[in-house]
């Protein structure tokens, strides 16, 4: 019998947290110490038997050192540049229900990831991110509705059309002040990666 689509993407996330734990050489005591997530949390993330909020796997993503994108991607690289829109990954966070479409093709190692975003009416998402090397830049590009997205202190709120850049260094937060769903584009970029074709 065929597995569900949310165990089979437990499990791609269990193999990509795996496999970036193992290339940076952290014990899951050392990636609990660097993420702030339970070692307990950890193994059950790394078994796929645990469907983890956005929180939890941003604080992974930055023990690990990489973007919150790159624990979607397929372990099962290909040379295919295109990303159709019918194979492209859907992700739901169990906590806000935000849902997130990695759009970029995840083969290439590109340096920019393109990620978008359905976020409710009425939800919130906090993350707590630290700087990370090589430094990401992050964009959001409002594509319908209004977020209020907060960097550290200071509150943007962005109307459809409007974009704004951050560096992920410091606590951010998400905020669909409104009654009406959120759509945005999330374009990520490594700024140490030279790109190519």
């Amino acid at each position: 019998m065929k597995e569900s689509p949310a165990i089979e993407l437990n499990q791609r996330i269990a193999q990509r947290v795996r496999d970036l734990r193992a290339q940076g050489g952290y014990s899951l005591d050392v990636l609990s110490t660097r993420s702030g997530v339970s070692r307990s949390m950890l193994s059950l993330v790394e078994r796929g038997e645990s469907s983890p909020t956005a929180v939890v796997l941003e604080r992974i993503a930055t023990g690990l050192n990489v973007t919150l994108a790159s624990l979607f991607e397929n372990p099962q690289a290909t040379t295919e540049p295109i990303a159709r829109y019918a194979d492209q990954l859907l992700w739901q966070d169990p906590h806000s229900g935000y849902v997130r479409r990695n759009v970029t093709p995840a083969s290439l190692g590109a340096a920019v990831q393109i990620v978008e975003v359905l976020f409710p009416p009425q939800a919130r998402v906090m993350y707590e991110s630290t700087t990370r090397e090589p430094v990401v830049q992050q964009q959001i590009w409002i594509l319908e509705g209004t977020m209020e997205v907060t960097l550290g202190t200071t509150t943007h709120t962005l109307h459809t059309g409007d974009c704004l850049v951050m560096v992920l260094n410091q606590t951010m937060a998400y905020h669909n002040p409104t009654q009406h769903t959120a759509r945005y584009a999330v374009v990520i970029a490594n700024l140490a990666k030279p790109w190519s074709p």
